[in-house]
């Protein structure tokens, strides 16, 4: 099978720079979320690559996806991004030890089957309004601890924040949000906690933000959970996006990959 991507590569972009892959939603591609994520200023800005994998179309829905262990293809996109994130490193030595991935709604679902099956080549990643599938929920074991940051709405009817998502073609099955955000921070033994409210700074968009971080003393990890109170199916920011105008979730996502750096 071809597979497709769209690299972005900042003017001065130096060796042993980070990488970060950045994934699309189901019935997306990667144009679409290079306009809404504005992502390539961030990485102008952060000395970073970025890297936009197209999804498959699934025989199932015939509209791309990518298949977080779901029931919709045969498509193995484990292998296909982590062997594509290290090609990557290699062509432009960049750092494989800075690995990041990150998704939007399938996308995000897609960054815990990484978290779960390749936790040895990505360092962290960023999932937003996506879970696990119920797949990874019932089978995850990583072999390294991940730091996760997510950002969920909940008004969210697409991926419900409550777990309610059905279960068909193995969607579903992973319960509520909180109780994700629970099981990686357990596993990075993260014993701290200290919340932060952002400030309503446009309070046209119904919503406003809370930001727990879950720190991990001893692993120096950590888990940030964005709880948009009042939000959607949204990708939160300032530009582009929709939703949300209180953050902008891409310059978010950098600081806490830029947190983990090694």
């Amino acid at each position: 099978m071809n597979r497709e991507y769209t690299l972005y590569k900042p003017k001065f972009l130096t060796e042993n720079s980070p990488l970060v892959l950045l994934l699309h939603g189901a019935k997306s591609n990667p144009n679409d979320i290079i306009e809404y994520s504005g992502m390539n200023t961030i990485a102008d800005n952060g000395n970073f690559m970025v890297c936009y994998p197209q999804g498959t179309i699934s025989p199932i829905t015939n509209n791309t996806h990518w298949n977080s262990n779901l029931e919709i293809s045969d498509t193995n996109d484990t292998d296909f991004l982590s062997k594509l994130a290290q090609k990557i490193q290699k062509d432009f030595k960049l750092n494989r030890e800075n690995i990041f991935i990150a998704g939007m709604s399938n996308g995000g679902f897609m960054a815990y089957t990484i978290a779960c099956e390749k936790s040895e080549v990505f360092n962290s990643i960023a999932s937003v309004a996506g879970t696990m599938s119920g797949n990874d929920w019932r089978n995850c074991s990583p072999t390294e601890r991940v730091p996760v940051l997510q950002v969920s709405g909940t008004n969210d009817s697409t991926v419900p924040y409550d777990g309610s998502m059905n279960t068909k073609f193995g969607w579903g099955g992973a319960p509520n949000i909180e109780e994700v955000i629970k099981f990686w921070s357990n596993l990075n033994l993260c014993s701290k906690e200290e919340t932060i409210k952002f400030n309503d700074i446009n309070r046209s968009d119904g919503s406003i933000v809370e930001l727990t971080k879950k720190i991990g003393e001893e692993t120096k990890n950590e888990i940030w959970f964005y709880k948009i109170i009042g939000g959607g199916h949204d990708w939160p920011g300032w530009t582009k996006s929709w939703g949300n105008k209180d953050i902008n979730t891409s310059i978010e996502i950098w600081k806490f990959f830029k947190k983990h750096l090694k």
